[in-house]
Order: structure tokens, then C-alpha cells, then sequence
């Protein structure tokens, strides 16, 4: 698999040992390596704007072109015009465990919303709002800054001048077709930008848009209780490095 080694490091329940690819925007063409060594492992992405979340695709960017790791398929998707956290897997029964909503994995989202988030708003996203596929409903909703990590997005955001934008973070627990910006239209704050920041124990932290870094992974993690967003500004993602 591409990238440097950064060692073996412990957090809270999770045994991790991490490579960093260090090839932001490798070719397309350019050959996938083999599938992870070891069951449970995992391939964390960060997905940049426009990308399919697949491995194929006619004439349009997808993970083929950021990934070079073969025979890893997502554990949930994240919309072409989403961006963030999308954990791969070679493992199906783990694969099956992080997507389904019985797992009930926290899903924790960044959204830049059109309008001035108001209380009744994040009470009502919480409390559930009515889709046209069903009931829906946060664990978790707050109005937040702009994430202090946060890059530029290509192409930019389209803003009306004369309405302001802000920032909410949404903690779910499934993650149906596009429901993040289906609930926050609901509220009547349709959503700009949406970023994953994480799901269950992963997050996107170190990882600049298109770096991936792949990680051993201790399966108990996955009946630990859900991630919470962090109470303070987590670490800007970091710069690609060299291989070594």
C-alpha cells in the first residue's frame, strides 16, 4: 500500500497502525495496490467535492483516483457534493456493520446552511422532522464557527449576498439518501456545504482533501458509545508528506 508509515499509536480503545498516502490527486490511471492485510482494517479518505463515491465512472472523478488500494468498497457513501470522512473496507462483515443502521456508528456533520440558525430550528431537528421516505432525527444539533481546519472548496459555495450563512453540526445515527440536507430544508435552512467530519471512532483528522491513511483497527470499538463532536477545534488537517 502507497504511503509512509507514522507508527503505532493507542487512542482510547482503538489500536491503529496508520499509513499516510502522500499523493493528494494521484492519476487516474495509476495502479491500485492489494486490499488491506488484515481483518478489520480500515481506509479512511477524505473525500473532495465532485467525486463519486465508487470506484468506476464515466467521465467523472471517483475514489479510483484517490485510493490506489484494491478490492475496498465504502461503508456507507457520502454524496458527490459532500465532502469528508468515507471509511473503505475489504472486510464485508465489517463493511455490513459500519453501514447498517442497527450499528447505530455516529455520523458527525459540518453543514453550512443558508439563514441564521434559530433555537426552534436545532429543537425540531432533534426533537424529528417528516421526509417524504419517514421520520427523521438527530441525536445531536448546534449551531457552531465555521471550522477553524476548514479548506477551500473548489469551486466555491454560490452565495446570495443579501442572506446570510451559517454553520450547524449534526450528529446522526443512520444515514438514508442525502438526509442530511433533506432534514436541514425541512427546518428551512437549506444546506451549502455539508462535510463528514466522522463515523463511529474514525474522523477525518490529518487528513487533507484526497490523502487517505489506513488503519488497524480494534473491532470492540464499534460498541463503544457514539463520537460527540469536539468540544474544541480539532487540529487542521495536515500537510502531505514525503514518502520515505
Amino acid at each position: 500500500m502507497q504511503g509512509g508509515t507514522r507508527g503505532h499509536e493507542r487512542r482510547g480503545q482503538v489500536t491503529q497502525n496508520v499509513r499516510l498516502s502522500s499523493n493528494l490527486t494521484p492519476p487516474a490511471s495509476r495502479a491500485r495496490s492489494t486490499a488491506p492485510s488484515s481483518r478489520g482494517e480500515v481506509v479512511l479518505l477524505n473525500k473532495p467535492f465532485g467525486v463519486l463515491c465508487q470506484f468506476t465512472g464515466e467521465g467523472r472523478a471517483t475514489l479510483a483516483r484517490y485510493v490506489p488500494v484494491r478490492r475496498v468498497y465504502p461503508a456507507g457513501r457520502l454524496d458527490a457534493d459532500s465532502e469528508g470522512l468515507v471509511v473503505l473496507t475489504a472486510d464485508g462483515a465489517l463493511q455490513a456493520r459500519i453501514a447498517h443502521p442497527r450499528a447505530k456508528l455516529a455520523k458527525v456533520y459540518h453543514v453550512q446552511v443558508e439563514g441564521e440558525v434559530e433555537a426552534a430550528q436545532l429543537q425540531s431537528l432533534t426533537s424529528g422532522v417528516v421526509l417524504n421516505d419517514g421520520p427523521a432525527r438527530a441525536i445531536a444539533a448546534s449551531r457552531a464557527e465555521a471550522p477553524a481546519w476548514l479548506w477551500p472548496r473548489d469551486p466555491p459555495i454560490r452565495v446570495r449576498r443579501a442572506i446570510p450563512t451559517s454553520w450547524v453540526t449534526l450528529t446522526l445515527t443512520e444515514g438514508r439518501n442525502r438526509q442530511v440536507r433533506r432534514m436541514t430544508a425541512a427546518v428551512g435552512l437549506p444546506t451549502l456545504r455539508l462535510i463528514r467530519f466522522a463515523v463511529g471512532p474514525w474522523t477525518l483528522e490529518g487528513l487533507a482533501p484526497g490523502q487517505w491513511r489506513a488503519e488497524c483497527v480494534d473491532l470492540r470499538v464499534l460498541s463503544s458509545a457514539p463520537v460527540r463532536p469536539p468540544a474544541s477545534r480539532p487540529r487542521p488537517p495536515a500537510a502531505s508528506r514525503p514518502p520515505r
